[in-house]
């Protein structure tokens, strides 16, 4: 950008990137555009740092995203995975390396942000976004998004990144359609030292007794997360799993300091990704792995993606250039995650009809279990797996084929 551009700009406030929401997803956009050198504001509308109903698992994908330099404040490592099916048949695999690690998410958002504050990002807390208006009275030139505030105040940007949560008013401005969503419950239960030590390093699993559900205990000192997530719409039954596998792991005596639930989304295949100068990422993308619902890696990922080219779609300087840079962008994030998303939405259909297949295949078949651990780890994914191993892909093809109706083809 030119300085006598940089002038009018200041003149009017217009900033180069505005970023809606400071979860995972929002700070890494925030960070990747400021460190770019670009002038970035960050609106959050809560004060931080604040709760978010999540487990808070760091896998691979999620470490190798962070900015340099990050130090993530974890509060344990896995070492053990316990799976159980429904409470039955536990089996426990164990590694001789971390297989991921485990944070709160108020300290691991702050820091994130922080980080982003520390390129030069500006961080604006307890501001709502009512509407976003790239046409109108609001808008000075072709070249600015609007974003009116709520209070009335306007906010210009060359570019604009929405990372606001699943019931995103950018993502609606959109235009994204949801192809799945899921309600998940949580809990976060304190407990005695001698309970704490018994899970330290471990982490349990348990496939639910509703198609697609399982829960989760995630260790943290001496709180220990647990939560289930299924398909919305089974509300009484997800609540009702929930309390049963507390009370399975002989953890009701014990008063949870927070009970939170919280809607995931995944997209449709065809939802945009952006319109005209606005982009969306993470949880407001409908970004998160279909079958396990994790979503950390993915914002941090399509967060990065998105600042970067939100700093292109800043400079340019027509409607073609804006919409190829926006395309670009779309095209980055289908080419990696939505090809992810692609095999765990076939993995979720064929897990939500033969779970205990998957339990059998985890804790009996060492290949499987191996196949975890470097997925964890970050050193493969889902989707290289699925290409690069023939066994793999027949199998799944193989599942694929017994789940698809008749007359239907299934995708290879």
């Amino acid at each position: 950008m030119s300085s006598e551009n940089s002038s009018a700009d200041d003149v009017r406030q217009v900033w180069d990137v505005v970023v809606v929401g400071a979860g995972p997803a929002g700070a890494s956009a925030a960070y990747a555009a400021a460190v770019a050198g670009r002038r970035v504001l960050l609106l959050e509308k809560a004060e931080l740092p604040r709760y978010k109903t999540c487990g808070g698992g760091i896998i691979g994908p999620s470490r190798d995203s962070l900015p340099p330099g990050f130090d993530l404040p974890l509060r344990d490592r896995v070492h053990a995975v316990t799976f159980t099916h429904n409470g039955r048949f536990a089996r426990t695999r164990r590694s001789r390396h971390t297989l991921f690690g485990l944070v709160n998410r108020p300290e691991f958002d702050q820091a994130l942000v922080e980080h982003a504050q520390k390129a030069g990002a500006e961080l604006r807390t307890g501001v709502t976004v009512q509407r976003v208006e790239q046409h109108g009275s609001a808008v000075p030139d072709r070249r600015c998004v609007a974003l009116v505030l709520q209070g009335g105040e306007t906010v210009l940007a060359r570019a604009v990144v929405g990372a606001d949560g699943s019931a995103s008013r950018i993502g609606a401005h959109v235009g994204v359609k949801l192809g799945q969503v899921d309600l998940g419950l949580e809990a976060e239960i304190p407990v005695p030292e001698t309970v704490a030590e018994d899970w330290k390093g471990r982490v349990l699993i348990d496939w639910g007794p509703m198609p697609g559900s399982y829960g989760w205990v995630f260790p943290k000192g001496d709180t220990l997360t647990v939560g289930v997530i299924s398909a919305r719409g089974e509300g009484a039954a997800t609540k009702r799993y929930l309390e049963e596998f507390i009370g399975r792991l002989g953890l009701a005596g014990f008063e949870p300091s927070i009970s939170s639930g919280h809607l995931t989304r995944c997209r449709a295949d065809d939802s945009p990704l952006s319109r005209g100068r606005v982009l969306v990422c993470g949880d407001a993308a409908g970004l998160l792995e279909p079958w396990t619902r994790e979503g950390i890696s993915f914002a941090l990922r399509s967060g990065r993606l998105a600042g970067e080219w939100a700093v292109r779609v800043a400079e340019a300087h027509d409607a073609v250039d804006t919409r190829r840079q926006a395309l670009n962008y779309a095209f980055a994030v289908k080419a990696g995650l939505g090809v992810e998303m692609s095999v765990g939405k076939r993995l979720l259909t064929v897990f939500e009809r033969r779970p205990g297949l998957f339990h059998a295949v985890l804790t009996g078949f060492r290949p499987a279990w191996k196949a975890f651990m470097d997925i964890t780890r970050g050193t493969t994914t889902l989707a290289e797996i699925v290409r690069t191993h023939p066994m793999a892909h027949r199998a799944l093809s193989a599942l694929d084929r017994r789940q698809a109706p008749a007359g239907e083809q299934p995708t290879s």
